[in-house]
């Protein structure tokens, strides 16, 4: 199942909701999407540094909600608040920038409204983890190691289980493999289990690892 489907997409609707909330017609609804793309994308750079897990993104008929889930929030909101007015003025230039998208309402009739909800456990969250795991692979530290500290907070926070699984030129190996490390128990084909996914990749100097981690809450 791992290698099939994923288990996010697989729960959703039982477990787990849409990351875009929003209606749109069938003209609309195109530009939309790649704009939610292209929205999550520059946040997720942007915000490495303050441990972003999550972008969900509500839209109305002339109002966009972004809420960000992050680890350190204080870093998002600044002094005074001053981040978030500096996270508006990105989001405006993402959306108003592409004058050829005509389907996008002006900068002066739609609002924008930024909410900042702080990650309680940020090692039950598989993109903070994978994140970790890929940054620790491109500073060039053993994969061994990254992988055992991660598997170790992992179990530590209270998860079930763990799985984190490389793939490329691990180590700067001649010869792309893959290698998976697994505590505890995943059930992968059991919807009502709350298993958590999420892949990054490692741009390390020898070639692109990708990183994959699940767990189970």
């Amino acid at each position: 199942m791992g290698k099939k489907i994923n288990p996010r997409a697989f729960r959703l609707g039982n477990l787990f909701t849409w990351s875009s909330r929003w209606f749109a017609s069938n003209k609309e609804y195109k530009n939309f999407v790649v704009e939610d793309a292209n929205l999550r994308k520059a946040l997720y750079r942007k915000l490495q540094g303050a441990g972003i897990t999550n972008v969900e993104i509500e839209r109305s008929i002339n109002k966009i909600n972004i809420i960000l889930h992050v680890v350190r929030p204080g870093v998002v909101i600044g002094r005074g608040g001053s981040g978030l007015e500096i996270i508006k003025n990105f989001i405006h230039g993402i959306i108003f920038s592409k004058k050829s998208n005509k389907k996008i309402p002006s900068k002066d009739i739609v609002k924008l409204d930024i909410r900042v909800e702080p990650v309680k456990d940020p090692y039950l969250s598989a993109y903070f983890v994978a994140s970790q795991v890929a940054e620790q692979l491109a500073k060039r530290m053993p994969h061994k190691r990254a992988i055992a500290q991660a598997l170790d907070k992992v179990k530590t926070a209270g998860a079930k289980g763990v799985k984190i699984a490389l793939s490329g030129r691990i180590g700067g190996a001649e010869i792309s493999r893959r290698e998976a490390y697994k505590v505890g128990t995943i059930p992968l084909s059991t919807i009502r289990e709350n298993v958590d996914f999420a892949h990054v990749p490692s741009l390390t100097k020898s070639g692109y690892v990708g990183v994959k981690v699940w767990i189970c809450k």
